[in-house]
């Protein structure tokens, strides 16, 4: 989109010349004829900044710079002057100009302005986006992870938040995407509406219909009173469909007709009743792949996959399992009221390299029965529900193996490295210091890993 420029002048011939010049470096220009006609355009229109006269006839330039800064300070102007106003201007600076520039203009300095104007009005919008994302803790406040795979889907989740389209979160089970539905919801215009969740394999089809649309008195046996569904409690709200490949073809057609029409019919009912809801679907399942078998239907796939967000599965992140462990060791620690400080590094290394079949709700399960069990200050490997060996990742070597024929030196030297690295917390320093090399020669193995950054 372009910038959008108001010039404030009232000599029709410069205020023309002006249009034209400005148009042509590649900007969109709203003349005004004086100072109260911009100083009114200001509170109609958005613009990126303005460029203003000090004289003008019916209302001065710096009377209309003082109206414009009350209503919008954060709005740059750059006033025009003459030599002999210079002082004026200056004074104009004080009220809030941005700038000022004096007549005749020189046309390079008044494009070279423009642009360090318009670099100003981005740098501001970017550091007010970054803000605005820092104070959004919702995002970050149960959803844990600082890899790529994590950094890219939070990303993502920010810019698709705040709209209304229908997403579809898929993932492994265990992988947090009623977490993700979660905070689509908590970080969209609709957060003070309901948040619904259902379950569509918790329910038997014949009654699922029942439990979205609701019915009426009498719909069928044991219908003694009417019943509002699902998707009308969650109006003007969110709807969570959890495990919605699970959903026959007969529901998903009626499902269909409800995403296109924004209407729901109760069972037993010959009145429709119009919704607006936001539709968050969730699956463990391919349901592209479903539905090119016709498992699915293919509409209502494209209705539910606007934006798709895929949550990577544990053993695809390794690095954020460190993170992960502290925060569910510090909260089944104070539940469980156990005073345990943190992971041995035999234990840290075993989670590191087990490949986590049940991802991060098998985490915080095991992490939670450790803690519970732990004999000491700190939980070891023995304290962990899942058998030495079971389900790592890198089988080739492991941290008790004590038979080490065969093994490539330059294995054990990489596992020792990535062991100690994980155990000192990712801590560079601190791991040169425990295997007793330099800073220096660290950094250039982990390159030779992959593990730089």
């Amino acid at each position: 989109m372009k910038h959008k420029i108001l010039v404030v002048d009232d000599d029709p011939a410069h205020a023309r010349m002006l249009k034209t010049l400005i148009s042509d470096w590649g900007y969109e220009v709203h003349p005004a004829d004086d100072g109260d006609t911009g100083v009114e355009k200001v509170k109609s229109l958005s613009f990126d900044m303005v460029l203003m006269d000090m004289k003008m006839k019916r209302m001065s330039g710096m009377d209309a710079l003082s109206r414009i800064c009350e209503y919008n300070p954060s709005l740059p102007v750059i006033m025009m002057t003459a030599y002999s106003s210079v002082d004026t201007a200056v004074e104009a600076l004080k009220i809030g100009a941005y700038d000022y520039l004096t007549k005749p203009l020189d046309f390079e300095k008044l494009k070279l302005t423009i642009e360090r104007v318009l670099e100003r009005v981005f740098l501001q919008s970017e550091n007010k986006n970054l803000k605005e994302r820092l104070k959004s803790t919702s995002f970050h406040h149960n959803i844990l992870g600082k890899s790529t795979a994590m950094a890219a889907l939070l990303d993502t989740l920010h810019m698709v938040a705040p709209t209304d389209a229908n997403v579809l979160v898929t993932g492994e089970s265990g992988t947090g995407k009623e977490l993700v539905s979660a905070a689509l919801h908590d970080n969209s215009p609709r957060k003070d509406g309901p948040f619904v969740r259902i379950n569509c394999a918790a329910i038997t089809q014949t009654l699922l219909e029942s439990e979205l649309f609701g019915h009426a008195r009498g719909a069928f046996t044991g219908a003694d009173r009417k019943r509002k569904g699902k998707f009308l409690q969650a109006d003007k709200g969110s709807i969570l469909l959890d495990e919605i490949g699970e959903m026959s073809l007969a529901m998903q057609a009626k499902l269909l007709r409800v995403l296109q029409e924004k209407e729901i019919t109760p069972v037993g009912s010959d009145e429709t009743i119009q919704v607006d809801v936001r539709v968050i679907a969730s699956t463990n399942r391919d349901l592209k792949s479903m539905a090119e078998k016709g498992e699915f239907r293919q509409d209502l796939f494209f209705r539910l996959n606007v934006v798709s967000l895929d949550i990577p599965p544990l053993r695809n992140r390794p690095e954020d399992i460190p993170e992960l462990a502290l925060h569910f060791l510090e909260h089944f620690s104070r539940k469980n009221r156990r005073d345990i400080k943190g992971f041995a590094p035999d234990a840290m290394d075993a989670m590191i390299r087990y490949a986590w079949p049940g991802n991060v709700r098998e985490l915080m399960n095991a992490v939670e029965r450790a803690v519970v069990l732990a004999r000491t200050d700190y939980i070891t490997r023995s304290d962990l529900s899942f058998t030495a060996g079971d389900g790592l990742q890198d089988p080739q070597i492991s941290s008790t193996a004590c038979n080490l024929e065969n093994v490539p030196l330059s294995s054990i030297e990489k596992e020792a490295i990535l062991s100690t690295l994980s155990a000192a917390g990712g801590n560079k320093s601190e791991t040169a210091r425990r295997l007793g090399i330099t800073r220096k020669t660290l950094l250039k193995k982990l390159k030779q890993y992959g593990k730089e950054t």
